[in-house]
């Protein structure tokens, strides 16, 4: 499973672009590449309609698609750094009531929902939602109001003169941007799982998170995934429904304390998931540079190791906060962004706070700054929850500009 596949496999799958995907040297690839003239090409080939890619990556299809352009303006009343459900969400709210805004992102849309194949308990869709059809629909809405969408590029630094000059931001290509009001919703990060040898194998075999569409590249194989949240059930369940083996690796007692029960009854009853709970991955075994079997261990000491295709390791996430020190953002011990009241201590704002009033809900410590979703101290990580702070922070937006002078 060659990692630069995987990635452009993921891009699609995360974007909710249907494909058809063949392998190399099958009958059906050889006829499509054939009929085309390519018998040969450098692989991988993407064929979207009259296009046709070779050595297709996502950077190339996305320019195909006419993204990774430069921002429309040089100045916006908003921008939106994340384009997870918080982002997305302010976006939607803040174009409809006018403001001129942009989003952008260093990933596809959707962030850590994208991964999500259904969600179950979103309100107002009772037969579930994709994560990836989620984020396409909403970003398709914010476009309709007029925000313009930056993907596969985020911002890489800020500078802000004064607080009641606009904040001046560089994105990853070198771009500059102003923008009145910024919104932080860069979401969480892949937590890092220490283990020798598993970043020689990360793209080899085994992979942070588990892509929808790995589940069916993976029927018939035996594959193990580490984790017991959410994202790790839906996992599960997505190879196990594909007809693959998969072993699941918890570290905790049970499984209850971490998942939703709907998904918790699903993994009981599956006759190809075998669930280990107090258990932990010890050592990953390569063969020809890809893995090859996996080592794990419970409570007791007593080790088992598996011949496996594939290793996805889904243990949640940290906040994507590692910005916050050199921008003067103050967070909690764990990184989380403090907003609002949690930066008044004994009725005083943070010591550089250069207004007289206190900062207002969801602004971070940095005026005209503000924060939502996951990153944010105190945020419960649900996607509705996620919403509901990119829509507060967009109702806040006006305040922040009214003190700008700026009027509509």
């Amino acid at each position: 499973m060659d990692a630069d596949h995987y990635r452009l496999r993921d891009f699609l799958t995360r974007t909710a672009q249907p494909y058809e995907w063949h392998e190399a040297g099958s009958a059906e690839a050889d006829v499509l590449l054939a009929g085309i003239g390519l018998t040969g090409a450098a692989l991988p080939v993407v064929v979207d309609g009259d296009t046709t890619l070779t050595e297709a990556t996502v950077e190339k299809v996305a320019l195909a698609w006419g993204g990774l352009q430069p921002p429309k303006r040089a100045h916006y009343d908003f921008v939106v750094i994340g384009a997870g459900p918080a982002g997305l969400a302010a976006a939607v709210y803040a174009a409809s009531d006018g403001l001129s805004t942009m989003v952008c992102d260093q990933d596809v849309p959707g962030g850590q929902a994208s991964y999500t194949a259904m969600i179950e308990n979103f309100f107002g869709f009772p037969d579930g939602i994709g994560g990836a059809e989620l984020a396409r629909l909403a970003g398709r809405q914010a476009e309709r109001f007029g925000a313009e969408l930056v993907f596969l590029r985020g911002v890489q630094g800020s500078r802000l003169r004064g607080p009641d000059e606009p904040m001046e931001l560089v994105l990853d290509d070198g771009s500059e941007v102003s923008a009145s009001v910024v919104l932080a919703a860069p979401g969480m990060e892949w937590r890092r799982l220490e283990l020798p040898g598993l970043e020689d194998l990360i793209g080899h075999g085994v992979y942070y998170g588990a892509g929808r569409s790995e589940a069916a590249q993976c029927a018939g194989q035996s594959v193990v995934v580490v984790g017991a949240g959410n994202s790790a059930g839906q996992a599960v369940l997505n190879f196990a429904n594909a007809t693959a083996r998969v072993t699941m690796l918890v570290r905790g007692k049970r499984l209850e304390t971490t998942m939703s029960a709907y998904l918790i009854e699903r993994i009981k009853h599956h006759p190809l998931i075998d669930v280990h709970v107090e258990t932990q991955l010890t050592e990953l075994h390569a063969e020809n540079g890809s893995i090859h079997a996996a080592t794990f261990a419970d409570a007791g000491g007593r080790a088992e190791t598996r011949a496996v295709d594939g290793v996805f390791l889904c243990i949640g996430g940290t906040p994507h906060t590692e910005w916050c020190s050199r921008e003067h953002v103050l967070v909690d011990a764990a990184g989380y962004i403090l907003t609002g009241q949690d930066l008044v201590v004994d009725g005083k704002p943070p010591e550089d706070w250069p207004l007289e009033r206190d900062p207002f809900p969801l602004e971070t410590s940095r005026v005209g700054l503000f924060a939502a979703g996951d990153v944010r101290h105190g945020s419960t990580k649900r996607v509705a929850a996620a919403v509901g702070e990119g829509s507060m922070a967009a109702g806040l937006i006006f305040e922040r500009l009214a003190e700008l002078g700026v009027t509509f």
